[in-house]
């Protein structure tokens, strides 16, 4: 891996400007039908994007049986996780601790400087993208979370993944490389627990 490389670390339009490992799970949004393709799990880099979504018309205990069946199977093939998690940022925390997992991603984090710190306490990762610039408590989240903890995505937006890095960089007052340099090191740790 090189210095100059992007991370992607979560992106539904991967890219040849940038590393996106890849990632298979069900989808709060999908929990309801409750299938999971082992073979996919197996294949991917990541468990993901998987969690709770309390703005979801999905049972909330559908999609928690469903959450869990996953943990499970991250915790057996030694795969980190991808998270989504709406509104459900406490009954997330509360499931993860269960489970000895080897990473874990909180994708387009949205949230509060607070809730930013007790995820990165336990160790897990936030993600940021294209929304966090809409979002005052999470741009001062991204400002103030150790460097450690940090990835930056494009999920579903069509924007360049430079461009989430320039406006990173922006927001924490450092450059694209040294964001690059940091972000490189914190997905070799993330792989490296493996």
């Amino acid at each position: 891996m090189t210095e100059n490389a992007y991370i992607d670390i979560h992106t539904h339009r991967p890219s040849a400007e940038a590393i996106c490992p890849s990632q298979a799970g069900v989808h709060p949004w999908q929990a309801v039908d409750g299938s999971i393709d082992m073979q996919a799990m197996r294949q991917a880099d990541m468990i993901g994007e998987i969690g709770l979504d309390y703005a979801a018309a999905v049972d909330r205990s559908v999609q928690e049986q469903v959450f869990r069946r996953q943990l499970e199977i991250a915790v057996q093939l030694r795969k980190p996780v991808v998270l989504h998690c709406v509104r459900a940022f406490q009954p997330t925390m509360a499931i993860l601790k269960e489970y000895d997992l080897t990473g874990v991603v909180f994708h387009g984090f949205i949230g509060s400087a607070e809730q930013a710190t007790a995820a990165v306490e336990r160790g897990y990762y936030l993600s940021f993208g294209l929304r966090t610039f809409r979002s005052p408590k999470t741009l001062q989240a991204l400002r103030q979370i150790p460097a450690g903890g940090l990835f930056c995505e494009t999920d579903d937006d069509s924007v360049a993944i430079g461009e989430i890095y320039r406006r990173v960089a922006a927001e924490r007052e450092t450059t694209v490389q040294e964001l690059k340099a940091q972000i490189i090191t914190n997905y070799e740790k993330l792989f490296r627990r493996i």
